[in-house]
């Protein structure tokens, strides 16, 4: 007789910084959503260049021992948070050593979803800023990553999702469709064309063409969630700046980690890689394969 599998639970990663909490408070409110338990992680790296602790420079002997208690006492304050915000929601902490993007990229594997706030580089806390942590992982997680933005303010209540026909745009029309019946979200698909520096013979053939493409890619999706009102447009442009715009006025971004434009053997495409940059709400990059 089969027994119940656990479902897979939604993975966070801790800012050091107290004063962040923005990417937990979403996570721990997604677990209770999704009816997930939740993990909190936080990984420590080698000392960063330049750090001076309290008291003086212990012996190399002494790093492990001041790295894991100044780690518990960032985990226990994220915990307290979490639990307070849903109490209701399994939590969980891990304490890891070794790179943020490396430690999670690994949690990834046994993870629904892994989430992670994003703030400007600068400064000695560089390993832990987005650009340093979001695009390794995005690159090599094995399930969606979700990069929350701090300063998210009150938005719009719809998502964005990018669609090019290829399969990791599928999976990304999947999980937007699934995550807006999740949040009580419309859902907005966008083909955005972007004409080569030569033109084409038959403008309005190619256009033709992306609106099929749009249409058979979200196809039988509205079927499963008839609860999403579903929005889709083919607007010209560059994707990152198109999608960049779309993002002012959505809740979230979903796209795939590779397009139809990817090469061989890079794993994170340039559209990916641009929205991470540029985008002004939380970013959800799908890769290929993700069962739904």
């Amino acid at each position: 007789m089969r027994k119940d599998l656990k479902p897979k639970p939604i993975v966070v990663g801790v800012d050091p910084d107290p004063d962040k909490r923005t990417a937990l408070a979403w996570a721990a409110d997604e677990a209770r959503r999704r009816r997930r338990p939740l993990t909190l992680v936080y990984a420590q790296g080698v000392p960063l260049p330049g750090y001076r602790p309290e008291g003086g420079r212990p012996s190399w002997e002494q790093w492990p021992k001041e790295l894991h208690r100044a780690g518990a006492e960032v985990l226990d304050g994220a915990l307290a948070f979490a639990e307070e915000r849903q109490p209701a929601v399994e939590i969980s902490a891990v304490l890891a050593e070794g790179r943020p993007a490396w430690v999670l990229a690994e949690q990834s594997h046994h993870a629904g979803l892994v989430v992670i706030g994003s703030r400007r580089p600068g400064g000695a806390r560089e390993s832990f800023t987005s650009a340093a942590v979001a695009l390794p992982l995005t690159a090599h997680a094995a399930c969606p990553v979700v990069v929350v933005r701090e300063s998210e303010g009150t938005r719009p209540p719809g998502l964005v999702v990018g669609v090019d026909g290829s399969p990791d745009s599928a999976a990304a029309v999947d999980f937007a469709f699934e995550e807006a019946g999740t949040l009580g979200a419309n859902l907005r698909a966008l083909y955005v064309w972007h004409a080569p520096l030569l033109g084409v013979l038959d403008e309005q053939a190619t256009l033709q063409e992306c609106r099929r493409v749009l249409a058979e890619t979200t196809a039988g999706r509205t079927a499963a969630h008839p609860e999403v009102e579903l929005h889709h447009e083919v607007v010209e442009g560059h994707p990152v700046q198109v999608l960049t715009e779309a993002s002012d006025h959505a809740l979230g971004l979903v796209v795939g980690t590779r397009g139809r434009g990817g090469f061989r053997g890079l794993r994170l495409g340039s559209v990916s890689q641009g929205v991470l940059h540029h985008a002004r709400c939380t970013v959800i990059t799908v890769p290929h394969g993700q069962r739904r």
